[in-house]
């Protein structure tokens, strides 16, 4: 359909589209800078949706069974930017649309989670908000398991376009919701035919149709200019009993002279072009201004859904006060008050036992404390759940046949696993956490800095946390992932040195609502250190002093992990001769730089040597050696510089020099001679 047969069959639905394009183009102009082809080319797909079929309230934002809208394509922010002013948000204002990608603004270059109503998630790195959209629509299906169809009922609507689907990680996201059957999920594929380098086929040719459909998914086209025909394609998705996909002809960029042009990706800044374009629109009005009548037409859809949440909130209100609280709890991400109880109680019997384990098989046992408790727990593996140790005997699985299980096969999907996890921590009602090994952070990574960015709290459960992981070599065997990790802001790195550690790292990974957790876990057995129960949580400090030293104190020696027993080790050999040395546990170093300056120096008083020690690479060592009243001169560092290499983890251990021994010496070379 072209411009001027929409223009005349259907006048109002093409001056409330002409609304978005008009703002997009107005609003990249002004800031120089930004996305005009996506927004103008899929304002007619948005109209049809947000108009006859988005379950929303712009009046309240937050209610919890809103449909979710999710731009996958953020560089075509303007589009949600403009439907959010449009619809009536009150924090979207119409000043904000004029400061777009301005300091302090709430309207970034790329829609950020939590600077704004409506935005479920920050995208802009490709192919996200369509792998985040997978976990949205696997929390929408326990939830409804749990609630019921009266209290939970709704859609996830995603739009994304090629490079979404040219990215890795679509791949995995489109594979685990055709195997889940995850049919309250529909995807808008924005089919221009254009990339910023050039027309598609310049670097694919994948048929994507055929690509969804042989993923399970549910196939459907329209042209994504006609109202009539995108309204059948999207009645035909939602009647459907998988996901579906919609797969929309559009012209990026759609009556500027950039039309169907790599150009028209970017910024279409020039005012020529963008009054032509105008006049093309039949749009006769000054810059950000929509005209009353326009703005009525959006504000009236914008509070279309007032009656079906007001009906929700009586249907709420029905459930037993006891269901009411736990659905508000999980909805806010709480941690249940008896999560703490349980946690105790599991460290005394774990501090009289003194069982050797490794920290996964910890891990596993505290989950069976914390998954019966706490039935908002999903977890799940990327195909390694017995070596992850993250199911427990009550969980269940979920699968299409089974809504309510709690435990998801991921598959060999790390990315995508990560991302789905994102998109159940962003929904809300669940705490999800996920397992791979430590080394395959590289393939999570990017959804990881997503979390961290975000602020929301999944758990990365990730075992087999260095050289001690054994025979299976330098593949597999991390030693620069602890720094890459602790670098990321707003991340909290566990590496719990026994089974009590392991507890403790749980139920701060839990009680998190802003921060996304790792827990670096052992393959191998290490010994309990925390032998002494103590009911306080020592891992909530960060680090803290696991043995004093005897006699005066000359070094310190810091530790994590499986290296803790170590250090250990290597203050006996050097009491034994007459060196008092205190020992440091350090489980999470973002936890102990959140600390008072008098608690770290509590920890880490000046004077004494100080010797740290981890299976790791030093990089981010020496805030703690030199700085935090250390020297140069009396620091020292037991730990890794190269990768690993294939062998038993004793014999790794000992050939790269990780011993009590080497730690003992290393404190005797840097303490004053004579």
């Amino acid at each position: 359909m072209d411009i001027s047969d929409l223009k005349a069959k259907h006048p109002e639905h093409w001056m409330k589209a002409a609304a978005i394009r008009t703002l997009a183009l107005d609003a990249v102009a002004a800031a120089n800078s930004g996305h005009t082809g996506m927004p103008v080319g899929m304002a007619d797909i948005a109209t049809v949706l947000f108009q006859n079929h988005l379950k929303f309230d712009a009046s309240d934002p937050d209610w919890p069974d809103r449909d979710r809208f999710i731009l996958s394509n953020g560089h075509g922010s303007m589009l949600l930017y403009s439907l959010l002013y449009l619809t009536g948000y009150e924090d979207m204002t119409l000043q904000q649309i004029k400061d777009f990608r301005q300091w302090g603004s709430i309207t970034a270059g790329h829609p950020e989670y939590g600077h704004a109503k409506g935005i479920e998630t920050t995208t802009g790195p490709l192919g996200q908000g369509l792998a985040n959209a997978v976990g949205f629509a696997i929390a929408e299906e326990v939830l409804r398991a749990r609630y019921g169809k009266k209290i939970v009922d709704h859609h996830t609507y995603v739009f994304a376009g090629d490079g979404c689907l040219m990215e890795g990680v679509s791949h995995e996201a489109i594979g685990l919701a055709g195997m889940q059957k995850l049919e309250k999920l529909i995807v808008f594929w924005d089919n221009n035919n254009i990339t910023i380098d050039g027309k598609v086929g310049l670097a694919d040719i994948t048929d994507q149709t055929k690509r969804f459909n042989a993923a399970g998914w549910s196939t459907h086209e329209c042209d994504g200019h006609d109202p009539d025909d995108i309204e059948r394609a999207i009645a035909e998705a939602k009647a459907t009993h998988k996901p579906a996909m919609i797969a929309c002809r559009t012209h990026i960029a759609w009556g500027t002279a950039a039309q169907d042009t790599a150009k028209g990706h970017g910024a279409v800044t020039d005012p020529t072009v963008i009054a032509e374009a105008k006049k093309l629109y039949g749009w006769d009005h000054p810059a950000f201004t929509i005209p009353a009548d326009i703005k009525a037409a959006w504000e009236e859809i914008g509070l279309r859904g007032t009656a079906a949440r007001v009906a929700w909130g009586e249907r709420f209100e029905n459930l037993s006060d006891s269901r009411q609280d736990q659905f508000r709890r999980e909805l806010a991400g709480e941690a249940p008050k008896k999560l703490s109880a349980a946690i105790k109680r599991f460290k005394k019997e774990i501090s009289e036992s003194a069982p050797k384990m490794a920290t996964r098989s910890a891990s596993e046992k505290a989950l069976g404390v914390i998954n019966p408790i706490m039935p908002e727990t999903v977890g799940g593996s990327a195909d390694l759940t017995g070596s992850n140790n993250t199911k427990t005997a009550d969980m269940g699985v979920f699968e299409p046949d089974n809504r309510k299980g709690r435990y998801i096969h991921f598959g060999i999907r790390e990315h995508g696993m990560a991302a789905a996890l994102n998109g159940m921590a962003l929904h809300g009602g669940v705490k999800p956490y996920g397992g791979t090994f430590m080394c395959f952070t590289d393939y999570a990574r990017a959804a990881m800095r997503l979390s961290a960015l975000m602020g929301v709290a999944p758990v990365y459960v990730y075992t087999h946390d260095s050289i001690g992981l054994g025979e299976d070599g330098p593949t597999h065997q991390p030693v620069e992932h602890l720094a890459m990790l602790r670098a990321t802001p707003n991340m909290n790195v566990f590496r719990p040195a026994d089974a009590v550690e392991t507890a403790e790292a749980w139920e701060l990974a839990l009680s998190s609502t802003k921060t996304p957790s790792v827990l670096s876990l052992t393959r191998q057995g290490i010994p309990t250190v925390r032998t002494e129960h103590k009911t306080k949580n020592l891992t909530a400090q960060g680090a803290y002093v696991l043995a004093e030293a005897e006699g005066k104190r000359q070094a310190i020696l810091i530790a994590t992990g499986s290296e803790v027993s170590v250090a250990l080790k290597a203050r006996e050999m050097l009491q034994a001769e007459g060196i008092g040395t205190r020992v440091v546990s350090m489980p999470c170093w973002e936890l102990f730089e959140a600390q008072d300056e008098k608690v770290r120096r509590r920890v880490l008083p000046g004077g004494p040597v100080r010797v740290a020690i981890e299976a790791g690479v030093r990089q981010g060592w020496d805030r703690w050696l030199m700085g935090e009243r250390g020297r140069e001169a009396k620091a020292g560092f037991i730990g890794m510089d190269s990768f690993g290499a294939s062998a038993p983890a004793e014999t790794l251990f000992e050939k790269f020099g990780i011993t009590a021994e080497a730690a003992a010496s290393k404190v005797k070379e840097l303490l004053p001679k004579g």
